[in-house]
């Protein structure tokens, strides 16, 4: 899809070194749009995605993408071609995980890193897992999370996992 160069788009100042998609849309950073592949991505009839690219090749902003996306965030899409293609904006629970804290850790200091990553994840969701297996009691407990609170129908509940 072509887009007609403007010059409010020239005088934007490039979002170097800016990898969050809310803060390159929300501080008026020049964006390369690329919402209908996030679009056509999410709505694919693949049950799984693997996305290889190389290093400083946008995988953080991608997430980050997704993660607004699937977050619901609406108001970050105003202009772009994602605005036109989404009909029904839902907000789902995301889960996070920043693995670039794990980079040479052995197992144990891996198992304590999700541990507290998902403990963090509960709290925000309201969800009281305390004293059981973290991910086990997250999934046991997933029927904590009702539409009216998260501001979605409960028929149409989903988690994404993103992570990079």
């Amino acid at each position: 899809m072509k887009k007609k160069v403007v010059m409010e788009d020239l005088q934007r100042l490039y979002p170097i070194g800016i990898q969050t998609f809310s803060k390159i849309r929300e501080g008026n950073f020049l964006y390369v749009d690329k919402t209908e592949y996030v679009y056509r991505m999410t709505h694919s009839s693949s049950k799984y995605m693997f996305l290889s690219r190389p290093r400083r090749f946008g995988k953080s902003l991608l997430t980050s993408t997704l993660h607004s996306y699937f977050s619901g965030r609406e108001d970050l899409f105003r202009g772009l071609a994602m605005e036109k293609l989404e009909k029904e904006w839902i907000q789902y629970p995301v889960l996070h995980f920043d693995m670039s804290m794990a980079k040479h850790v052995d197992k144990d200091k891996l198992m304590n890193l999700l541990d507290f990553m998902l403990t963090e994840h509960e709290r925000t969701l309201g969800i009281d897992a305390a004293g059981t297996d973290p991910a086990r009691a997250y999934l046991s407990q997933s029927k904590q999370l009702k539409g009216d609170k998260i501001g979605m129908k409960s028929s149409k509940l989903g988690i994404r996992l993103l992570y990079y």
